[in-house]
């Protein structure tokens, strides 16, 4: 028996186990990148606008330090621009975590020590996960490229951009293989791999920051810290400009490495342990974890620390780069037009502003997704039962992980608005003022959030089985019509399924009280009926 015994069977039950999700993964990329590029197409329709938008591109600091350099004044470079970070960061998350979910969370779950027992190679697990993720890399790229090709884009600069995101998709595959390795638990592994992609974004916006302009005056010459970025190699490719397919070979290094690495870890290591020991807890456990509400602020507060993060580096750049709105689109009436549409107003600032607060409520969703979708994992995996069999009542259980999910939204708002403002207010001389102002219209579009919470319980209560895809479907859903309904010139109607439709685009508007309460009532009624579901069915054992 070979050490790669059974990796086409792994391989199938990989696949098997992870269709909903590698089906998204692989559709949803190529409609992501047919969505930015028909949206880009109509705000910047001529050369003059693109040359308006490149000039921007490379003057900004935190247009350099978030989009990266344009590799030419084509739509397509502009549609790469815009998209590739979005399109990267996704590649790069969902490579990693399908990666350690195939290996590192077998063994903590201890079905690979199961596996291991019948005729199975000692690479042969981690063999399987590394075939399916960079098959649904490529297999997602390839439908970009031809996205791309079918929203009017040349084919070569379309292929160059899709090998981009594929290259950072197999990068990071090699970088997951050997995180896997290191921890012993499935979160430790994820998280040493989310925080190479934080390292990676870092280094490449730090290079494009420092980047001088090219010398035909378009492009832009990254600093070498970005060489030394995964993220940074895709850029360099410069798709849809002076194509540089050779820059490929360094993404594929990395994989190559990583896989050999990996493999020399999995030798010297037993099944179950990791590379890195685990840290030893205490002895005793406080008193607050013998609680529903403190043994979910344990289980919650790393996520919502690494999303506070987030949250607070992107508000306080967005509110830096609204100073620069007004110069941004000022020979561009089809861009003014798109900001006053997602933000609901003709004055620019005030609609970008406002539409940035809604971009974070629409990201903040996600949290709440993921936070409530924490039951279902408990639930499954046959914790809840024991869990519920103590004094702790249905009701009380699955309403602390209700409370900890929109506290934890809450939070999120209130940083979100704080840090639009402070950077905001630096730019303009009043940090105080427009801090305390982006606060309170940011704690607007918690009903909205509320209703999200509401959806996900409803689902979990009455669909338990699919509540994990019904729950991220319809949180697709609100993405969609709020960021492509308007543009789109959908009905009314279909935009008002989506709660952020009904929240007050302050600052860009007045407020109005009577959305919110129908909100909050609607937000009400599923929670109620989640949890009148959940207490009256079964739980599976």
């Amino acid at each position: 028996m070979s050490a790669f015994t059974g990796t086409g069977r792994l391989a199938r039950l990989a696949l098997r186990r992870d269709r909903i999700r590698l089906a998204s993964w692989t559709l949803g990329t190529p409609l992501i990148g047919y969505a930015m590029a028909a949206s880009v197409a109509s705000i910047y329709p001529d050369e003059q606008n693109r040359v308006g938008y490149a000039e921007v591109a490379n003057t900004s600091v935190v247009a350099r330090a978030f989009n990266g350099p344009i590799a030419s004044t084509e739509l397509g470079a502009v549609v790469i621009t815009e998209s590739y970070l979005t399109l990267a960061v996704l590649a790069a998350l969902l490579s990693t975590f399908t990666v350690v979910r195939n290996t590192r969370q077998n063994e903590e779950t201890g079905r690979a020590e199961l596996l291991g027992a019948a005729a199975v190679g000692r690479y042969a697990l981690l063999t399987a996960a590394l075939l399916v993720v960079a098959g649904a890399n490529v297999l997602a790229g390839g439908l970009l490229a031809v996205a791309f090709v079918g929203a009017g884009l040349p084919t070569a600069g379309s292929v160059a951009a899709a090998a981009a995101i594929i290259g950072v998709g197999l990068g990071f595959t090699g970088v997951a293989a050997v995180t896997a390795q290191l921890s012993v638990t499935s979160r430790g592994a994820n998280a040493l791999a989310a925080a190479t992609v934080g390292v990676a974004f870092l280094l490449r916006a730090t290079g494009d920051v420092l980047g001088q302009r090219a010398a035909d005056g378009v492009g832009l010459d990254s600093a070498w810290p970005t060489w030394l970025s995964p993220l940074g190699w895709g850029t360099q490719i410069r798709a849809f400009g002076s194509e540089r397919l050779w820059v490929l070979a360094l993404p594929a290094a990395l994989l190559v490495v990583g896989v050999a690495v990996a493999y020399t870890f999995a030798e010297r290591r037993d099944v179950g342990a990791g590379l890195l020991a685990a840290r030893r807890g205490p002895a005793r456990a406080a008193v607050w974890l013998l609680t529903p509400a403190g043994l979910t602020w344990r289980l919650h507060r790393g996520v919502l620390v690494g999303w506070a993060v987030a949250v607070a580096v992107l508000g306080f750049a967005m509110g830096l780069a609204g100073n620069e709105v007004d110069d941004m689109i000022a020979d561009n009436p089809a861009a003014a037009e798109a900001i006053a549409q997602l933000g609901g107003s003709a004055e620019l600032v005030d609609a970008f502003l406002s539409a940035m607060l809604g971009l974070f409520a629409l990201t903040i969703g996600a949290y709440v997704v993921q936070a409530l979708l924490r039951v279902r994992g408990d639930e499954s995996d046959s914790i809840l039962e024991p869990l519920l069999a103590t004094a702790v009542s249905r009701h009380r259980w699955l309403g602390t992980q209700v409370a900890a999910a929109v506290l934890g939204a809450l939070a999120l708002m209130l940083l979100a608005g704080a840090t639009t403002g402070l950077g905001y207010g630096l730019a303009v001389g009043d940090p105080v003022g427009w801090a305390v102002d982006l606060t309170g219209a940011a704690l607007l579009r918690l009903p909205a959030l509320f209703v999200v919470a509401g959806v996900v319980t409803a689902l979990f209560g009455v669909l338990p089985r699919f509540s994990v895809v019904a729950s991220w479907a319809v949180l697709i859903v609100f993405l969609l019509l709020g960021q492509l309904g308007a543009a789109l010139d959908l009905p009314q109607p279909v935009l008002n399924i989506s709660p952020y439709t009904h929240v007050p685009s302050v600052p860009a508007v007045d407020v109005t009280v009577l959305p919110l309460v129908v909100l909050t009532a609607a937000a009400t009624a599923l929670l109620t009926a989640g949890l009148t579901a959940f207490r009256r069915r079964d739980i599976p054992t």
